[in-house]
């Protein structure tokens, strides 16, 4: 009798969740504590991090450093 068992390969779907907080501070031109915690949130529920967030994440950095992007306090 033909085996019903089918295997199936589980991958991780690509979350482009961070991408879209830096995409949103850059637009906005601030880091606010929201996008700052959902950031956060993100790369702990992910355990690690893509090439790609990465590089979102080092844009973001670098145009705080150049004074482009403001922190804003929390209240």
């Amino acid at each position: 009798m033909p085996s019903r068992f089918v295997a199936t390969r589980f991958t991780m779907k690509p979350s482009h969740i961070i991408r879209q907080l830096v995409a949103k501070a850059l637009h906005i031109k601030q880091l606010t504590p929201d996008i700052e915690n959902e950031i956060n949130y993100e790369l702990t529920r992910l355990g690690h991090i893509s090439d790609t967030d990465y590089e979102a994440l080092e844009l973001l950095m670098s145009e705080m450093d150049a004074g482009r992007i403001h922190l804003v306090p929390s209240p």
